[in-house]
């Protein structure tokens, strides 16, 4: 894992990989305890992975706390050498599959960044909202719309249908 991460110029893990594969530890929480996480406490673990890994320009952590096998909270952060940007976080209180979850979070992060280049916020919010919604859907594609994302990234939760 060492010498293919050294090669890439952006980072992605969950909250655990850092730690199982690169003995890299957030400061002051267990990652395999509680539900909740605290998004700030992921900083150290970014600096500690561009430093290991100079090529890097960005690192990215999704950020899962597990509430129920239904019910989990959903968000992430990013890390450009000097900005830690925060997503909201999402209560996903009905998942439906969580299989395709972290592809879709990557897609959504490979179009945020082409999309909204100069705009890593949107990017991450992309991205942690495109996956939001991966959730609810059956199977590992992700099936929403890009008009669909933007309405969860601007507060919209209702699961209202619109037409």
């Amino acid at each position: 894992m060492e010498a293919l991460v050294a090669g890439c110029d952006i980072i992605l893990g969950n909250e655990e990989d850092a730690e199982k594969h690169f003995d890299i530890h957030p400061e002051g929480i267990d990652v395999t305890q509680g539900h909740t996480m605290d998004a700030k406490s992921y900083v150290s673990v970014c600096q500690q992975m561009m430093q290991r890994f100079p090529r890097a320009k960005k690192v990215i952590i999704t950020l899962r706390g597990s509430i129920s096998a239904s019910h989990n909270t959903w968000a992430g952060v990013l890390y450009d050498g000097q900005t830690l940007f925060e997503s909201p976080t999402y209560q996903i209180t009905h998942i439906v599959d969580r299989v395709g979850g972290g592809d879709s979070f990557m897609g959504g992060l490979v179009y945020g960044l082409i999309q909204y280049a100069g705009d890593d916020q949107k990017a991450l919010n992309f991205a942690v909202a495109a996956s939001c919604l991966k959730h609810t859907i059956y199977g590992d594609a992700n099936l929403v719309t890009v008009a669909e994302v933007e309405t969860l990234m601007k507060g919209d939760a209702s699961g209202r249908v619109s037409r």
